[in-house]
C-alpha cells in the first residue's frame, strides 16, 4: 500500500468515526431528547478566531459569521480525519491492516483534554463545562461520545482492512 492511500485509509477511518458518533448523537436527540452538540456555534466560535478572538464568554451571544453551520461541520469532520491521521503517526499502517479496539479507544479518550481545556471553554462553557447548567453531565456526554467515536474509528478500519484483504 502507498503512502497516499494510507493517508486515505487513516482519513477514512477519521470520517467512519465521526459518522458513527452523527449517528449516536441522531439516536440521543430522537429518543430521549439530549441535545446533540450545536456545530452553527462551533463555527461562530471558528469564525471569530481570525479577529484573535479565541475565547468568547458566550458564544450565543457573539456575532454570527457568514457560513457558521458549514464551518462548524467542516471542523467536526476535519478534527475527525485529524485523529484518524493520529493513529497513522502513532500506530503505523499496521495497525490500519489489522485494528484493534485498544488504540483509537485510547486516543479518544486521551484528547478528551481539547474538548474540556479548548473548545469548552473557548465557546465560554468553561474548563471542562464548568459553566455549564449540569457539568457532569456536560463531562459525561464528552466521556461517552469520545468513546463511541473511537469505536466508530475501530469498525471503519476493520471494515477497510476486510474489504482490503477481499481484493475489493
Amino acid at each position: 500500500m502507498t503512502s497516499t492511500e494510507m493517508l486515505v485509509r487513516a482519513a477514512l477511518v477519521g470520517i467512519g468515526g465521526t459518522v458513527v458518533l452523527d449517528f449516536y448523537a441522531v439516536i440521543l436527540q430522537r429518543v430521549f431528547g439530549v441535545p446533540a452538540t450545536n456545530w452553527r456555534m462551533v463555527g461562530r466560535w471558528i469564525g471569530h478566531m481570525p479577529k484573535g478572538e479565541f475565547v468568547q464568554p458566550a458564544i450565543g451571544q457573539a456575532k454570527p459569521v457568514p457560513g457558521e453551520h458549514a464551518l462548524g461541520w467542516a471542523f467536526h469532520y476535519g478534527i475527525g480525519i485529524g485523529y484518524g491521521l493520529l493513529l497513522l503517526a502513532l500506530w503505523g499502517a499496521g495497525w490500519f491492516h489489522s485494528p484493534s479496539i485498544v488504540e483509537p479507544l485510547t486516543l479518544a479518550l486521551v484528547l478528551l483534554v481539547l474538548p474540556y481545556f479548548v473548545m469548552m471553554p473557548g465557546l465560554g462553557f468553561g474548563m471542562a463545562g464548568s459553566r455549564t447548567p449540569r457539568p457532569n453531565m456536560t463531562r459525561l456526554k464528552s466521556v461517552i461520545g469520545h468513546s463511541v467515536f473511537g469505536i466508530g474509528m475501530y469498525l471503519t478500519a476493520r471494515l477497510l482492512a476486510a474489504a482490503a484483504s477481499s481484493g475489493a
